[in-house]
């Protein structure tokens, strides 16, 4: 039997860049990308991306994590053996026993990188289903609230990689996504307050995006450190992104689309006051300008790189020309209900 699980590219609609201010996001799962990890047991643990050449043989469990250990693994496969390895230790962890069997692992993706798209975490999570479908794991082994933060230790913990939660809430849940990363509430439950929204709620939105890769958790990194040695300028504004989302999910609800647009406008005026045009960048600036040249709202999607506005069908084609006259690509983006089917 052949396991597929694929995972989209997630667009941050409105809120806090990062959860690691405490605070508010509504993010999307968009069709337009996605990526795909393939599973099926085989006599021997291996795994890759794409296509067969890229697949490395392992001897077994422990074969594979001293060699990810030893810094043996190309960094396309440290994904897949780090989501493996993380897997494996929650269950243990949790007296969750698995089946000794090996299998044959493919992970492929055409989510454009570092754009702030989520391309990584995707790969993560899709495998991460993948694993839990094999060895045969429900939510009553692994609670849904609990899979993003194993998705995430993934990267923070064993790759060392700047992150936070939202992309791989999200990507878990599938579909679109209100998310409260209240500090009480995480501490206490280990996990925010996620509730699933109705995608028909959402306007139509527009993608647009360059190909120029960024670091997209430098610019968080440091935020977060003035934000945890309680700079006020940080706290205030990160207070204020917040509060964005709980009024966007309002806006939505009543279909109130010019209000949801100006929300959007105001969010990303905020992050560039606490951010800097330096720090943003003029890639990031331009992509903007262009919207509201165009009398469209718009924001980052994630860090950086990409863009999600509202833009009507009678309008579609003359933003896709505008932003492709920049050298950028613009597409309608595709909100779907849950993870599409590959």
């Amino acid at each position: 039997m052949t396991i597929k699980h694929s995972v989209g590219a997630r667009i941050g609609l409105i809120g806090n860049p990062s959860d690691g201010f405490g605070g508010q996001t509504i993010s999307i799962i968009i069709s337009n990308f996605c990526a795909t990890a393939t599973l099926s047991e085989s006599s021997q643990l291996r795994l890759g991306h794409q296509d067969a050449s890229t697949l490395i043989t392992f001897e077994d469990y422990d074969d594979l994590v001293n060699r990810f250990q030893g810094g043996e693994l190309a960094s396309a496969n440290k994904l897949l053996a780090a989501t493996y390895k993380k897997l494996r230790e929650y269950c243990t962890s949790h007296l969750i026993p698995l089946t000794e069997k090996n299998f044959e692992l493919r992970c492929e993706s055409d989510i454009p990188r570092q754009v702030g798209l989520g391309g990584s975490s995707a790969i993560v999570t899709a495998t991460f289903k993948a694993l839990m479908e094999f060895y045969r794991l429900t939510e009553a082994d692994i609670p849904k609230p609990i899979q993003p933060n194993i998705a995430l230790s993934v990267e923070t913990e064993e790759l060392g990689i700047w992150a936070g939660l939202q992309d791989r809430v999200v990507q878990v849940y599938g579909g679109t996504v209100y998310m409260d990363f209240n500090d009480e509430f995480m501490k206490s439950h280990n996990h925010g307050i996620y509730e699933e929204l109705d995608i028909s709620l959402l306007p139509p939105l527009f993608l647009a995006y360059c190909a120029k890769p960024t670091d997209s958790g430098k610019a968080h990194r440091q935020m977060h450190v003035r934000y945890k040695q309680g700079d006020r300028s940080v706290i205030e504004t990160m207070q204020e992104i917040a509060q964005l989302a709980e009024a966007a999910r309002q806006a939505l609800e009543a279909g109130q689309t010019d209000l949801l647009g100006e929300l959007m406008d105001k969010n990303f005026d905020l992050r560039r006051r606490l951010y800097g045009d330096d720090c943003l960048g003029p890639t990031n600036l331009e992509m903007i300008a262009l919207a509201r040249r165009l009398g469209l709202p718009a924001k980052l999607s994630g860090s950086g790189g990409a863009i999600v506005g509202i833009c009507d069908d009678e309008r579609l084609i003359e933003t896709q020309e505008t932003f492709q006259q920049y050298g950028y690509i613009c597409c309608r983006a595709h909100p779907i209900e849950k993870n599409p089917s590959r």
